[in-house]
């Protein structure tokens, strides 16, 4: 049997969980609702509901792939090139985030790109891990 701790840390996951989904679910019908707007069209709620679950269900099969593909590389974190393998079936995506990170790289000061040719190769995994920021 679960300890007390236990319950009230798996509680508390689970709540944040629900947090996460929820605001994950507002972004996905905020996002619907502008775009629905800016070309004249209207989307019912129920729609939208559907809209926000299916992201949310691809985001979490997407967060999966990515920590599998990390943890094929050797790795316990996820990089940039972990995110567009994830892509390899839409062309288009993957072009896309390819010259993401590749834009990202021509922004990088050249004294760093010298700095990390030097370091190990772990090194230049994790500065290729994108970092997202909290709504």
């Amino acid at each position: 049997m679960a300890s007390d701790a236990e319950r009230v840390e798996e509680e508390e996951e689970e709540s944040a969980s629900e947090l996460l989904r929820d605001r994950f679910r507002l972004c996905t019908i905020a996002i619907a609702e502008a775009e629905a707007k800016q070309n004249g069209m209207e989307v019912s709620q129920p729609i939208m509901a559907c809209i926000s679950d299916l992201a949310f269900k691809y985001a979490q099969q997407l967060a999966k792939d990515l920590e599998l593909f990390a943890q094929h590389g050797g790795r316990k974190s996820v990089n940039m090139e972990d995110v567009i393998l994830s892509a390899h079936r839409n062309d288009h995506l993957s072009a896309s985030l390819r010259s993401f990170c590749n834009d990202l790289k021509a922004k990088e000061p050249q004294s760093d790109r010298k700095r990390k040719k030097n370091t190990k190769k772990e090194d230049k995994a994790a500065a290729d891990v994108l970092h997202i920021a909290d709504p």
